[in-house]
């Protein structure tokens, strides 16, 4: 095979990360992970459970974005549990939430996302009225777009890797495999 047949093969699938919109953390130089996925699905929980993983191991060298893929019509809580995070993300909490989610995956009715929010010294009154707005719910909705415009988002989690959509395992051994630098050389150029 050549190597632009190679290369065509890898071209990435999905809308690239918009650092002013997608919600990013780790080192701009490091691989990016991008995993579309939905707090109240319990795979997605073992998928935040490895990228934490790899983190760790990995410092300096990953990125993470998260993009919500709430399953609405098997997980009942998870429109409300993306809304409830996009609201914490409008007073700067958005990272604080997300962990508590997946923390308290079991328990993610509304009393519960309105403890969080408190637990965590949000304007509960603000974060109530913006979790159910039009802002909050639109932000959700371009994330669930541009997971079904990738063609590659069928459920969660569904991980990118530099772009390109990730079909292995998800446990920590087989992402950190997969973030090697020598499979660095053959991901695509990102602007």
């Amino acid at each position: 095979m050549t190597r632009h047949a190679m290369r065509q093969e890898q071209e990435p699938a999905m809308e690239p990360v918009d650092e002013a919109v997608d919600h990013v953390r780790g080192s701009p130089v490091g691989r990016l992970i991008v995993e579309y996925g939905d707090y109240e699905c319990p795979y997605s929980r073992q998928a935040f459970q490895a990228i934490e993983h790899v983190e760790r191991e990995l410092r300096e060298g990953a990125r993470f974005a998260f993009r919500h893929f709430p399953l609405t019509g098997i997980h009942p809580h998870a429109l409300a549990a993306s809304a409830a995070a996009e609201a914490a993300a409008l007073q700067g909490r958005f990272w604080d939430m997300h962990e508590l989610l997946f923390h308290h995956q079991k328990a993610l009715d509304d009393d519960d996302l309105r403890r969080y929010a408190a637990d965590l010294g949000l304007d509960v009154a603000l974060f109530d009225r913006d979790r159910a707005g039009d802002r909050v719910l639109g932000r959700v909705r371009r994330d669930v777009d541009s997971g079904i415009a990738s063609g590659e988002v069928r459920g969660t989690p569904t991980l990118f890797i530099d772009g390109v959509v990730h079909r292995g395992a998800y446990d920590p051994a087989t992402l950190l495999e997969a973030l090697a630098p020598e499979r660095a050389d053959n991901a695509p150029d990102l602007p």
